[in-house]
């Protein structure tokens, strides 16, 4: 993830042609380096701040850029970033291709939903319970659907020993993104994997898969679903949103 030192930026496109439709970028720059988001209309595109300080600004406001926070430019023209001064920024850009379909579908949405832009903290999104994950679990939607047609984003944080149980699901496509301290196992079928902090992989569609943590090291990723329609979308009424 580190610059070399006459570097100042890099990307790496990761899981080439892993999932139809999705290209997921690592992304590191410099604080010589400002980006300017281009918005498209054909791709939707998410941006996952994981390491690293900076500011954002969009029209006259100004973000804070923190490790673990979200970013969809929606439909806001004009906004950049770059790290604070001496500081590097490591991201995730989740580039995600729009059917005609979808280009029909997002019509429904909340007009809010994709005319400003959204930004949070991980920390600062709801919670929710899963009948597959055990009590001492605490999981958060990072990205609700109605944002972007047919993804859905949302984080998982345990210490072990614990494990988030196997389960199924058919009409969707799923990444995962390990985050910061993230010691985990990730089983699929009959394949069993380690899953460090800042690895991706992608859990194959309609494969049983479960997550397990040893005792004292600690469980935390993203989920990132990627639904084959939007009727498939019926999977996020199994997560109940806790009053906080």
């Amino acid at each position: 993830m580190d610059l070399k030192s006459n570097q100042k930026e890099q990307n790496k496109e990761i899981l080439i042609n892993e999932i139809d439709g999705v290209k997921s970028e690592h992304i590191t720059i410099s604080s010589s380096v400002t980006k300017k988001v281009k918005i498209s209309k054909s791709h939707k595109t998410i941006y996952l701040f994981i390491k690293g300080y900076g500011k954002l600004t969009s029209g006259d406001k100004t973000y804070d850029i923190v490790p673990e926070t979200i970013m969809l430019p929606n439909n806001v023209k004009n906004i950049s970033f770059k790290p604070l001064n001496n500081d590097t920024l490591d991201y995730i850009k989740i580039t995600v291709l729009q059917t005609q379909l979808d280009k029909e579908d997002i019509k429904t949405f909340p007009s809010e939903n994709i005319n400003t832009i959204y930004f949070k903290k991980f920390t600062d999104c709801k919670s929710y319970t899963e009948p597959i994950k055990s009590p001492q679990t605490t999981s958060r939607t990072i990205l609700p659907n109605k944002y972007i047609p047919r993804v859905a984003m949302g984080t998982v944080k345990t210490i072990g020993p614990d494990q988030v149980g196997a389960h199924e699901h058919a009409m969707l496509e799923q990444l995962f993104l390990g985050l910061k301290d993230n010691q985990t196992i990730v089983y699929a079928d009959d394949a069993t994997v380690d899953f460090p902090e800042y690895s991706l992989l992608h859990i194959p569609r309609g494969s049983s898969h479960s997550v397990s943590v040893k005792a004292n090291n600690e469980m935390y990723y993203v989920w990132m679903d990627f639904f084959v329609d939007k009727d498939g979308e019926a999977w996020l009424k199994t997560h109940n949103t806790k009053e906080e």
